[in-house]
């Protein structure tokens, strides 16, 4: 099916934060420091492992999942309405448990997609490794093992905006500046969800800044589609 023939009713929108499973370098357990230290040495060969610590988070075999937020849209009286939740907490297991329930249930009903700003390199790997790692079974919406490409229901804002041009990465805030969708200006960096988690211990910060970056992606799908953007109004957090 043609990008432009999906409805939109019939798309999850999805962001996630993450950060490393440890606070410190030195609190990562002896048989993983070595394979951390090897990695690190790749990633930046002046830097320390220490120091190129901070950049574990991204990566499933050192990271872990705190947030993930997800979003539904719903058109009424020719107005698009935006419902969002979040799954959050220290205890990655259970979150992760959590939003394999709510997308198992969601994904049985008729043709569903789920859609991420660079899902496909980041968002829904990630995801998958950790669910694995956690000994979760993977939906099936999410699970692409064996499948063929036109059988993948995964949509991607920032390789929807590429079209065809792979050389490039245009990140999600400049798409909407561009577009000019509306975004607050107190929102967090992502590079700062580390500091924010473990030293001020502000989850719920995170949890907004991810709430946010989901309705953007949504907006943008939008956009993309030239439709009428979501207005504040109408987006509902979901508890």
């Amino acid at each position: 099916m043609s990008f432009y023939q999906i409805q939109p009713e019939n798309v999850f929108f999805l962001d996630i934060e993450t950060v490393p499973q440890w606070e410190k370098y030195d609190e990562i357990p002896d048989n993983l420091k070595p394979l951390w230290d090897k990695k690190a040495k790749k990633l930046d060969p002046e830097a320390s492992s220490s120091e190129n610590f901070q950049k574990a988070g991204i990566y499933a075999e050192f990271g872990k999942i705190i947030c993930i937020s997800v979003g539904f849209l719903k058109e009424e009286n020719g107005e698009f309405h935006f419902r969002v939740k979040s799954f959050a907490g220290s205890d990655e297991a259970k979150l992760l448990f959590d939003f394999a329930k709510l997308l198992n249930t969601w994904a049985n009903k008729g043709e569903k997609y789920l859609c991420a700003h660079n899902g496909k390199e980041f968002d829904y790997p990630y995801i998958s490794r950790r669910m694995l790692i956690n000994r979760i079974e993977i939906p099936n919406i999410l699970n692409t093992a064996g499948m063929k490409p036109w059988e993948v229901k995964h949509l991607d804002t920032m390789e929807l905006w590429k079209f065809g041009d792979y050389k490039n990465y245009t990140s999600l805030a400049l798409l909407a500046a561009i577009f000019g969708i509306p975004t607050p200006k107190d929102d967090i960096d992502g590079s700062q969800v580390a500091h924010v988690f473990y030293n001020e211990k502000n989850l719920e910060r995170i949890v907004e800044y991810c709430q946010k970056d989901t309705l953007t992606v949504a907006q943008l799908f939008l956009a993309y589609r030239i439709l009428p953007l979501v207005k504040p109004e109408n987006v509902v957090v979901v508890k």
